[in-house]
């Protein structure tokens, strides 16, 4: 009887672990895999909503070129110098977008500091 009660309090131990680690693990994964990759798409998303015409943008497979035109699902991507390179492409195969505003004041602050280590 002693035996008995013994082995069935061991495995009731072993169980309520095993339950614990099954728990951790699944906690581990979820930081370390669901979550990054939530925030990750979250701050695509947040990007492509914000596209508006005129903003430079870098496509997936890496051609450069400005939005001319935005439908719900796609854009219309003008390339190079040429009028004529206009491509509709889905907004998922925007890659990054950057802002005009934000293009003209980096290279002004490039500038100035150019211009301040002449001086120098």
């Amino acid at each position: 009887m002693l035996i008995a009660s013994s082995s069935s309090a061991s495995g009731a131990y072993g169980m309520g672990s095993m339950l614990i680690w099954i728990v951790v693990m699944i906690a581990m994964f979820y930081f370390l895999l669901i979550r990054p990759q939530k925030k990750e798409q979250k701050k695509v998303q947040a990007m492509l909503s914000e596209m508006a015409v005129g903003d430079a943008v870098v496509t997936t497979g890496g051609f450069y070129g400005i939005i001319i035109d935005i439908t719900e699902e796609d854009v219309i991507v003008e390339f190079g110098n040429n009028k004529n390179c206009r491509i509709p492409m889905r907004k998922s195969a925007i890659a990054e977008v950057e802002k005009p505003e934000l293009a003209t004041s980096e290279t002004k602050d490039k500038e100035e500091k150019k211009k301040d280590e002449k001086k120098k």
